[in-house]
């Protein structure tokens, strides 16, 4: 029932103007309502403060929110999944991979990846698990693995990501040579020194964008 009560809200806020341009946007995968971030944000300001009180995830409220054909409700989840991230745990996995495999497309894969990699700060289990998910079929399963350590800085697990990127080299996907260049690149930010020896061991495998993302700012 809250899921109804916030997707009515949220489809009393429609923009047509701004629905067309998102869903361009995303190449037209998605029909979008038109609700911005910050518009959204303060129409799920109380389910996520009750969610934070009641320190439980309600799965079947983001299961409703996930199977709604608009794009914005795919952000809602991530954005609750994002409020609730301390109370996530290496059991939610399972559930946060329905959402991984299912409407799939780069914007809620680079949300996910952050919520699961979240997850591996504190539990280390996740690094077998994104391991075994560099190599799957799904390309964009393995991207999410690809990018689950963004952002993280000197506590980058690099033995990990060298072994997950190789995993990778070889494929003619946009998608995956992009995340390998932009996990480099983004690593490079701390730790230049590794990432150019990593370029010049391997650059005779790499995709030619991978090695100009990664090269970005060394």
């Amino acid at each position: 029932m809250e899921s109804v009560i916030i997707f009515s809200t949220m489809e009393n806020l429609k923009n047509e103007e701004a629905a067309i341009k998102m869903a361009a946007y995303m190449r037209n995968q998605f029909p979008f309502l038109g609700v911005r971030p910050p518009k959204r944000k303060t129409v799920c300001k109380e389910v996520f403060r009750e969610a934070k009180k009641s320190k439980t995830v309600d799965w079947e409220f983001l299961d409703n929110c996930w199977e709604n054909r608009y794009r914005e409700m795919q952000y809602l989840v991530m954005d609750y999944l994002a409020v609730m991230q301390k109370f996530l745990t290496f059991e939610d996995v399972p559930k946060i991979k329905h959402y991984v495999n299912t409407k799939q497309w780069w914007d809620t894969i680079d949300g996910l990846d952050r919520i699961i990699g979240s997850i591996g700060l504190v539990d280390d289990k996740i690094d077998g698990l994104m391991l075994a998910w560099s190599k799957d079929e799904d390309f964009w399963v393995r991207r999410l693995a690809i990018d689950h350590q963004l952002c993280r800085k000197e506590k980058t697990n690099k033995e990990l990501l060298e072994e997950i990127l190789v995993n990778n080299f070889g494929s003619n996907e946009f998608f995956i040579n992009k995340a390998i260049g932009w996990s480099l690149r983004d690593y490079s930010k701390v730790n230049p020194h590794w990432v150019r020896n990593f370029v010049e061991k391997y650059q005779d495998q790499m995709n030619r964008l991978s090695i100009r993302e990664a090269s970005k700012y060394i």
